[in-house]
């Protein structure tokens, strides 16, 4: 794979020439936090941040997603009948997205496209999506990548990426996309001074990671032996079930199905969900499997570091962007769960 140099004002102009192909979205102040959103016009992606505080998992997943339109219209012949409503298809350019955040496109996708399941809406929106990926020369003090497989310059999940070089950025090729994009484009090849230069960046951002988080043993622990764990009442305690660590996480991907009729005319949305919310596993019959709060609790942590980890046998579904220990109201963090479980001991 290649690598330019460019100034960052080629950069800027490169980005201009891209808008003719790529709608183009960004890291954007929106009141007063960073978000990835559509860059209209000629605005440019605010990329001096340490981390947004949604990830662009919304580009792919919308937090709400019109997928049919019916008529409950007694008249009409086709009454009741779900039409698909077309999605849009123009590809999108994702600048300054986190290395986190795009591996955990990754992770997300076995669940959405493999041989058993073809997601369309997903998978058409994954496909739109070109990502562009800015190291992270800051973590966050909550960061804990590097304990799961990633890390602050990790190109796995990438089709370009970014070192910012003060007044340059190397940009390194991830992908066949991503190097025919890099061809075409400005700048030069990069010199072994500033390969040199980006290798001292990743690895100061490597070391600046504090928090070390063992993963090792969570494969073999028994099932039931961490399900059954007295561990849990404590975790569970001080939750309030406000799902924010759910909506925030970019690998959490509960959704609910909701028809919404407004006189005679009906859509068919796909909605966020959590599995932190008391009426998720609601059955019809009223009878709720996980109606208790550490039940809830259990699940959450249960299904990214225990059943994904058996199912795929790909790691935690936990990329350690960190964001629900910087946001959590009640400082429930998951790093020390975690440890927790891969350190239980079953009598």
């Amino acid at each position: 794979m290649i690598e330019k140099i460019l100034s960052k004002k080629e950069f800027n102009d490169w980005l201009k020439e891209l808008r003719k192909s790529f709608e183009m979205i960004g890291p954007k102040t929106q009141g007063e936090q960073i978000d990835f959103a559509p860059l209209a016009g000629d605005s440019a992606p605010e990329l001096s941040f340490q981390n947004s505080r949604l990830s662009p998992k919304g580009f792919v997943q919308p937090a709400s997603e019109k997928m049919f339109q019916f008529t409950v219209n007694p008249e009409d012949p086709e009454a009741h009948i779900l039409k698909e409503i077309l999605q849009e298809t123009s590809s999108r350019l994702v600048v300054g997205i986190r290395p986190c955040d795009a591996r955990a496109f990754n992770l997300v996708q076995l669940n959405f496209v493999n041989p058993d399941i073809q997601d369309p809406w997903w998978r058409q929106g994954r496909e739109r999506l070109t990502l562009m990926g800015l190291g992270c020369s800051n973590p966050c003090s909550t960061c804990f990548c590097t304990s799961v497989g990633g890390g602050p310059f990790d190109g796995s999940g990438l089709d370009l990426l970014m070192f910012d070089l003060d007044q340059d950025y190397l940009i390194q090729a991830c992908s066949e996309n991503g190097e025919a994009l890099l061809k075409a484009g400005p700048g030069k090849t990069s010199t072994e001074e500033d390969q040199k230069k980006a290798a001292q960046l990743k690895t100061k951002a490597e070391e600046s990671i504090a928090a070390q988080v063992s993963t090792d043993h969570l494969k073999d622990q028994p099932l039931l032996g961490l399900f059954n764990a007295p561990f849990w009442d404590e975790v569970q305690f001080a939750c309030i079930n406000c799902g924010t660590c759910t909506y925030l996480c970019p690998t959490c991907w509960c959704f609910d199905i909701q028809d919404e009729v407004h006189g005679l005319e009906g859509i068919r949305m796909r909605n966020w969900d959590s599995c932190m919310y008391p009426l998720f596993t609601l059955h019809g019959s009223g009878h709720n499997p996980r109606g208790e709060k550490v039940q809830r609790v259990r699940q959450r942590f249960m299904h990214k570091l225990k059943y994904y980890v058996d199912k795929y046998e790909n790691g935690v579904a936990c990329v350690g962007c960190g964001r629900c220990v910087q946001f959590c109201p009640v400082n429930i963090d998951i790093r020390r769960v975690c440890q927790l479980m891969n350190d239980y001991k079953a009598n």
